[in-house]
């Protein structure tokens, strides 16, 4: 329990504090944002590692019924804003549930045994944007 709540400590710590977002998971960008290829960034991590909410919002989506590799959790953050994580394993976190930035609201599932990887995306009125842009830098 203590490495987990170290992690999350980690992961709020990493967001400056009037930031609207913070970082969904602690690990290397392996796969970065390219409009048409990739509408998010990818981020390395191992199995069972902790992802957090990126900003305050609303669970509007938790399961496997979308197509993507392992679960997806969809947030809303305002009329404009929408965060997307998939390739998670345990999902924490159930439709219709506020959170806040930085809270657990899944743990990265193992997609392959050679790249396990968290899938992020930002989404500006339906669109998906360069989240790199609105993360803290580290």
């Amino acid at each position: 329990m203590q490495d987990v709540e170290q992690t999350m400590d980690a992961i709020v710590a990493s967001g400056v504090d009037n930031a609207q977002w913070v970082w969904p998971l602690i690990g290397t960008i392996v796969l970065p944002y390219s409009m048409g290829n990739n509408n998010g960034i990818d981020i390395l991590g191992k199995a069972g590692d902790v992802i957090a909410a990126a900003g305050d919002g609303r669970v509007v989506y938790a399961g496997a019924g979308v197509q993507t590799n392992g679960k997806l959790i969809i947030l809303r953050h305002s009329s404009d804003y929408f965060s997307f994580y998939s390739h998670t394993g345990e999902v924490l976190a159930v439709e219709g549930q506020s959170v806040t930035r930085g809270q657990k609201i899944a743990e990265l599932g193992d997609r392959e045994p050679s790249s396990t990887n968290l899938h992020f995306e930002i989404h500006f009125q339906g669109r998906p944007v360069d989240p790199q842009k609105y993360l803290p830098p580290r």
